[in-house]
């Protein structure tokens, strides 16, 4: 037997090393920032052939070579950071699919945590979103399935199907003595990306609910609609970036192209390579895919100008915070609401061949002012005190999350923890009031509270959310 796995494991290295040969792993190498070469790791790669012979060997079932090479790749990018993982040719596909702003399944932002898979947030109009599921929520079963165990591929895999199929969802959330069931039935996942409206004559609304390929261009459909519509001169505009959990990073520099004088920074990016470090204007060059028309020339030029609020919370994510820091660094627009979610690394798909593919984090995002946003986000210029926001999850509170380099990240998960367990139980009382609050809200409707306190910003109306920060505006 030992010499089974003595020969076995030699082939294992000498085809794993003309593996890593064969992807220029001696080319990639050479980007460390010394510029020296490192040789293959080959105690490292021995061990992993004995490993991998103990399994094949001694296994109570047998294993395909195939799911073992792809678990050991998967274990390396999940290994790295919440955001990295491997793409096999469903999940690239899917990729595509989302992008493009349709899909089948739940309508669920989610993230892996301790092995079990969080809700960061449920998407506007979808059937988890009706359903009550909330951010923060702890999924354990998929209809009979334990979600332990599982990649956050699989899970989503599951959570996903032919539309009008029924799936049966087991939650914790936190403050409920029992886990919650809820039976959802999947449909066809349209995001509609923009949405507008005239709040009353002089005042506009938009809402970007995620950032896809077709975002900047129905931006500017709805802000030429808004001004042709409003029959007076435009006295404030609200851009609501709530829930949002971002998307496409060349949507987010053309909604900030928007507003924004042209040519001003938006974001830039640093990493280890030459490729990872970019810096994004507000001009064409930065948010067309292609030759393409240029779809905010010609916008009204009062939109560079009027008096602006953008509206975040806990659920607004990546491309949504590059945005809200832009605009809050240009002293473009007044940010308004809760400290946002802190994603602020760069995913980069890297096709391998056979339509598959990784996605690996290779930069951090900073605002033109040079603050980083990973694992801290974009502080509000205005808080919002009336959000029940305290049981959101964020990046920082994300194993093997990337830090920032700031000492003054959020508290650790061992602080906030011995915070929550001295809190007393709530009484039925309090639970129904608990749910009633946080039941999910429309954003932008007569009932959107945060809405309301930016309006009476506008208007010169002091609230007690703004009561306290109103000297603190840019």
């Amino acid at each position: 037997m030992s010499n089974i796995l003595k020969k076995t494991g030699l082939v294992l290295i000498g085809a794993i090393t003309g593996v890593m040969l064969s992807l220029n792993f001696s080319a990639i190498a050479k980007k460390e920032p010394t510029g020296a070469v490192h040789a293959l790791p080959i105690e490292e790669l021995r061990t992993f052939a004995q490993v991998f012979g103990r399994i094949k060997s001694d296994y109570v079932e047998s294993v395909e070579d195939k799911k073992l090479i792809t678990e050991a790749i998967n274990g390396m990018l999940v290994g790295l950071d919440p955001h990295s993982s491997y793409l096999d040719k469903d999940d690239y596909k899917e990729l595509q699919i989302g992008t493009q702003g349709e899909f089948g399944g739940l309508g669920i932002q989610v993230t892996m945590e301790d092995g079990l898979v969080k809700v960061i947030s449920p998407i506007e109009d979808t059937p988890a979103f009706r359903a009550g599921i909330q951010t923060g929520d702890l999924i354990v079963k998929l209809d009979d399935t334990a979600v332990k165990g599982m990649t956050l591929s699989d899970a989503i895999k599951l959570m996903r199907g032919k539309p009008k199929t029924s799936i049966t969802i087991t939650v914790v959330r936190e403050g409920e003595k029992a886990p919650l069931t809820f039976t959802l039935v999947r449909d066809i996942i349209k995001i509609q990306s923009v949405k507008s409206k005239m709040i009353e004559p002089g005042y506009a609304y938009i809402r970007i609910t995620q950032f896809q390929e077709q975002t900047g261009k129905n931006l500017a459909k709805a802000i030429n609609e808004l001004f042709q519509e409003n029959t007076e001169p435009m006295q404030g505009l609200i851009l609501d970036l709530r829930n949002d959990p971002g998307g496409l990073l060349n949507g987010a520099v053309a909604v900030s192209a928007a507003f924004l004088p042209e040519n001003s920074l938006v974001v830039y990016t640093e990493g280890r390579t030459t490729d990872a470090k970019m810096k994004l204007h507000a001009n064409p060059e930065y948010y067309l895919r292609g030759s393409g028309k240029d779809y905010l020339r010609g916008l009204p030029a009062e939109v560079k100008t009027v008096p602006m609020i953008t509206l975040v919370n806990g659920g607004s994510a990546s491309a949504s915070e590059i945005v809200a820091g832009a605009l809050q660094d240009h002293k473009r627009s007044v940010v308004m609401g809760s400290q946002t979610f802190g994603k602020g690394s760069v995913q980069t798909i890297l096709p391998l061949g056979n339509d598959t593919a990784i996605k690996l984090t290779t930069a951090l995002y900073y605002t033109p002012n040079g603050q980083s946003i990973q694992a801290k986000g974009i502080t509000p210029d205005i808080l919002d005190e009336t959000e029940k926001d305290d049981q959101r999850i964020r990046e920082s509170d994300l194993s093997r999350h990337l830090s920032n380099g700031d000492k003054e990240e959020h508290a650790s998960k061992d602080t906030e923890s011995a915070n929550k367990t001295q809190q007393k139980e709530p009484s039925d009382d309090e639970k129904q009031e608990n749910e009633k609050n946080n039941a999910p809200i429309e954003f932008g409707s007569s009932e959107d509270l945060l809405l309301i306190q930016a309006m009476n910003y506008f208007k010169g109306i002091t609230t007690s959310a703004t009561q306290k920060n109103v000297n603190e505006e840019i």
